[in-house]
């Protein structure tokens, strides 16, 4: 994530040169942030090139009008976003739908598969290099406005507000959005996760039934709150009584440690590269075509 915001910081110090060469140079780092997104989003080589393509045709007349980082970052990724939206509609991918929170919640059989184990942490939730295309696959399951704000915000490192102002949402829908969307991905990679336990179906279903008899009334609403908490978005009362909750209630404790790890891995996850030959080759038409417009405008 850090290394995509430097791309975009040093191709903003390269544009200011204002020379074919710098141009050229600051257009190869903005192809490494837009297919790796591309990637993330539309989940098809062929999509992301497309985008790729379109989106430095449309860039190289306004990029030496950027100014700030920032101001290339949110308009990079708007002009992506649309483009991969538009492709994914041409497919057969995730209908639109709303995700319901829920649906999103574990049940007392997985709070009770979760901590069966007693001492959880977030590195127990760590995905095998094996494992990453279930990552993948559950990132692209998901319905595409839950998907571009999971993308945006967990990995390619985006503020709540950059990821508002790229999508056109409020602040808070970006929070909410954002939380379903990891539950949703969390959910998903649980469903190929077995008990470290030994598989003793007699022990989960003993300890599935003290859960429910156990479990506060306040486990869902403290499960509502788990994205602001580990984000640190929480005021200080709110955090202050989750953790006095999650303290005294060990399978919220267990929910939250999936959570966790999921977004850690969530964040891991490594950045696509674009095929060099076509990299180069784009960059050289889309230089060409520029210059055309410009000796076009000079005339």
């Amino acid at each position: 994530m850090d290394k995509m915001r430097a791309e975009i910081e040093q191709a903003v110090l390269l544009l200011r040169r204002g020379d074919d060469e710098a141009l050229e140079q600051a257009l190869a780092l903005l192809q490494n942030t837009v297919f790796s997104f591309s990637m993330k989003v539309c989940g098809q080589r062929q999509d992301a090139e497309d985008t790729m393509q379109e989106v430095l045709v449309k860039s190289v007349p306004y990029l030496s009008k950027f100014e700030s980082p920032k101001a290339l970052v949110v308009w990079l990724y708007k002009v992506a976003k649309n483009r991969c939206l538009m492709s994914r509609r041409k497919s057969l991918f995730a209908p639109k739908q709303e995700l319901s929170l829920e649906e999103l919640m574990p049940d007392r059989k997985e709070l009770a598969r979760l901590s069966a184990d007693g001492n959880v942490n977030p590195e127990m939730f760590a995905i095998r290099s094996e494992e990453a295309e279930r990552l993948r696959e559950a990132i692209q399951r998901m319905p595409s406005q839950y998907r571009i704000v999971l993308v945006l915000r967990d990995m390619e490192g985006l503020t709540d507000e950059e990821v508002a102002e790229i999508t056109g949402l409020r602040p808070g829908t970006v929070r909410v959005r954002l939380h379903r969307a990891r539950l949703f991905v969390r959910k998903e990679l649980m469903k190929a996760r077995r008990p470290r336990s030994g598989g003793k179906i007699d022990a989960v279903t003993a300890r599935a039934r003290a859960i429910e008899k156990s479990r506060p009334p306040r486990c869902k609403a403290m499960f509502a709150e788990l994205s602001n908490y580990l984000d640190e978005q929480l005021d200080d009362s709110l955090c202050e009584e989750l953790e006095r909750h999650l303290n005294g209630c060990e399978p919220c404790q267990a929910f939250l440690a999936s959570l966790e790890g999921t977004i850690r891995e969530l964040r891991r996850m490594p950045n696509h590269i674009p095929d060099r030959a076509k990299a180069v080759k784009l960059r050289k038409d889309v230089m060409e075509r520029y210059e055309r417009a410009l000796r076009k405008k000079a005339d």
